[in-house]
């Protein structure tokens, strides 16, 4: 790839909140930058925010930039910040304001002129509202990317993984790949629900990411299946 070709990129869905889906795109990222590629992340809209003492940041947008090789302004790379932990929908309208999807897609592209590869993960999961018309799903339309759907591995996962793929197909979507994360350690079926995914889910399964006490995107990257993602072994 050279920096004349289009950017490259991926939008990162979760079956819910909590599944890992910013450990996968801090992953994706990783990986991208370790094969030499410019790589940057993109959290377009974040709730739950905390103060530094200079500006109100988020712990998921700050793991994006870390994983990342290229250095961008923070405005850019999460365009709308809510100090609240809720939906974004719900955040926006307490802080009165308005998320402006064709907003977000001019900050994409701005990223995309920068970086090789751009990862953009969503909010919460892939149906979560912007406002009273926009939802997530909008978002990653709007952008156009291949979607990765992040899997938490409990009770309860496989109906939403295979909603969420229903949802991703419905707006003509390609599905790139999923990455199975193992969120409850305790899980006494947890091998019996990847295998029902597998069978299920139309798409390469990227990673199985085993449970993590402290999320590590370095750990993870290294088990990412580079093949489906257009890269060598």
């Amino acid at each position: 790839m050279t920096a004349a070709q289009p950017a490259r990129g991926f939008f990162v869905t979760g079956t819910d909140t909590g599944v890992g889906k910013t450990l996968a795109a801090a992953a994706l990222i990783r990986l991208f930058a370790g094969r030499g590629l410019r790589a940057a992340g993109m959290k377009p809209v974040a709730s739950g925010a905390f103060h530094d003492g200079r500006r109100w940041r988020n712990e998921d947008a700050d793991a994006l930039v870390a994983a990342a090789n290229v250095a961008l302004p923070p405005a850019l790379l999460n365009p709308y910040l809510f100090r609240s932990a809720t939906a974004p929908h719900i955040a926006a309208a307490e802080e009165g304001v308005a998320i402006d999807i064709d907003y977000l897609r001019g900050c994409h592209r701005r990223i995309a002129e920068a970086a090789q590869v751009v990862v953009v993960e969503g909010a919460g999961g892939f149906m979560v509202p912007l406002d009273d018309c926009s939802n997530t799903d909008d978002l990653a339309a709007a952008l156009g990317l291949p979607v990765i759907m992040v899997v938490g591995i409990r009770l309860g996962c496989i109906s939403h993984a295979l909603l969420t793929q229903q949802a991703i197909r419905a707006r003509s979507l390609p599905l790139a790949g999923w990455v199975a994360n193992r969120i409850d350690p305790a899980e006494p079926y947890a091998l019996a629900m990847l295998e029902s995914l597998s069978q299920r889910i139309g798409a390469p399964l990227l990673a199985d990411l085993p449970w993590m006490a402290q999320p590590d995107a370095a750990r993870a990257a290294a088990l990412i299946d580079p093949a489906p993602l257009g890269l060598r072994p």
